[in-house]
C-alpha cells in the first residue's frame, strides 16, 4: 500500500455540514517544503498538487464536491502556488518522496510547454514525477486561458495525453490531431522514468474511467463526488473493473493500471456522518480506518490520499506523525527508492 498527502498550495481544504470549500491561506504560510522534509521523514509515498492557474472572480460552475448546492469551493480571490514550481523546489530538498499534480488540468495549456516542465521535474527529482491529469470542470477557466470549448475538453486531453507520450519518447516527435499539430522539432529532457514518466488519469465518470483504462498507467479518482461516490469498498471495486476493462479493451494487461483514492476528509477522532446515516468511511477511530482501508485494498486500491492540511506547520506535523504512527505503521507499505 502507498499512501500520499494531497498537499495545501491552493488553500486549507474545509467541509461545513453542506459543501466543501477552500479557506484563503497566505503563501508565506503554506510552507510547502518544509511539510514535504517532514512528509517523507514520517514515510508518505508521495506528495500531490492542485492545479489551477487563475480563477474568474464570478463563477456559474459549482465544484464536484458541492453539486446539489452548487456553491463555489474556491473563494474569489485564492492564493494559488504553481504546481510545477513547487515540485521543483521540494525536488531540491528532498531524496525519497515522489510528487505529481493532483490533477494537471490539461485543456488549459499546450502540452509542448506542459511536457517540458513536468520533464524538467521528473530530471531534477531523479524519476520521482507521476504525471496526474484530467479534463477541467470550471468552464469559465478554460475559457480565461484561451483553452478549447468546454464541450471539446475531453477529446483535447485525450490527444494532450498522447502527446506528452510522444514528446517525452520519440527523438522525432510528431502528433496531429483536431486539438495538437506538431512536427519538425526537438524536445529535451525527457523524462528521467522510462520510457517515460506514469501518467494517471483523474476522475469518476464512466468516461474519466474509460480514459485511464485507454490513455493511463493509474486511475486517480476522489472518494467523495456525491454524483458518483466511491466511498464504499464494492462501489470503489466496480468501477475499478470498469477501468482495467477499459484497458483489455485496448491490449493493455488490466493489472497495469495502478488504482488509487483520495479521501481528503480523513481524519482519525470524530465519525462523520455518511451517505447512508452510518459512520462515512475513513473517518472515527484509527482501527475503523484501518478497516477501511484493508478492505478497499481487497478491492485493488494501490493508493491511498488524505488531505494535508493542518491550521499551521506544526499542526500539519501533528497530523501526519498521528496518520503515520497509528495508520500506516499497520500496513506494509511500499518503499519508494
Amino acid at each position: 500500500m502507498e499512501i500520499a498527502l494531497f498537499m495545501d498550495t491552493h488553500g486549507l481544504g474545509r467541509r461545513d455540514d453542506h459543501n466543501w470549500f477552500l479557506q484563503p491561506t497566505p503563501a508565506t504560510e503554506m510552507r510547502p517544503v518544509q511539510i514535504a522534509q517532514r512528509a517523507e521523514r514520517h514515510g508518505f509515498h508521495s506528495l500531490w498538487f492542485s492545479d489551477h492557474v487563475t480563477l474568474p472572480l464570478t463563477s456559474d460552475s459549482g465544484h464536484v464536491a458541492n453539486p446539489e448546492s452548487r456553491t463555489r469551493a474556491y473563494p474569489p480571490r485564492p492564493t494559488m502556488m504553481d504546481g510545477a514550481v513547487v515540485m521543483g523546489a521540494i525536488a531540491a530538498a528532498t531524496e525519497r518522496i515522489k510528487m505529481s499534480p493532483s490533477v494537471l488540468i490539461s485543456p488549459y495549456r499546450g502540452p509542448l510547454n506542459d511536457a517540458r516542465q513536468f520533464a524538467t521535474v521528473d530530471v531534477l527529482s531523479k524519476g520521482r514525477l507521476t504525471a496526474g491529469v484530467g479534463v477541467g470542470w470550471m468552464s469559465e477557466e478554460i475559457l480565461l486561458l484561451g483553452g478549447p470549448p468546454f464541450a471539446e475538453r475531453a477529446k483535447a486531453s485525450d490527444e494532450y495525453i498522447e502527446a506528452f507520450r510522444e514528446l517525452w519518447t520519440s527523438e522525432a516527435p510528431e502528433q496531429r490531431g483536431s486539438h495538437t499539430d506538431f512536427r519538425n522539432l526537438m524536445f529535451a529532457p525527457k523524462t528521467a522514468q522510462k520510457p517515460h514518466a506514469p501518467i494517471w488519469v483523474g476522475g469518476e465518470t464512466k468516461a474519466a474511467r474509460r480514459r485511464a483504462g485507454r490513455l493511463g498507467d493509474g486511475w486517480y479518482p476522489v472518494a467523495n463526488n456525491p454524483q458518483l461516490p466511491l466511498d464504499a469498498p464494492d462501489l470503489y471495486g466496480e468501477a475499478l473493473t470498469h477501468v482495467q476493462s477499459a484497458a483489455e479493451n485496448v491490449g493493455k494487461d488490466a493489472n497495469s493500471i495502478t488504482g488509487a483514492l483520495l479521501a481528503i476528509y480523513c481524519s482519525i477522532g470524530s465519525e462523520q456522518e455518511g451517505r447512508d446515516g452510518g459512520r462515512q468511511t475513513f473517518t472515527g477511530s484509527a482501527q475503523a480506518i484501518i478497516d477501511d482501508i484493508a478492505q478497499f485494498e481487497e478491492q485493488g486500491l494501490e493508493h491511498f490520499l488524505i488531505g494535508g492540511d493542518g491550521s499551521d506547520l506544526e499542526g500539519t506535523n501533528d497530523r501526519l506523525e498521528q496518520f503515520a504512527a497509528e495508520i500506516m505503521a499497520n500496513f506494509v507499505c511500499t518503499p519508494v527508492n
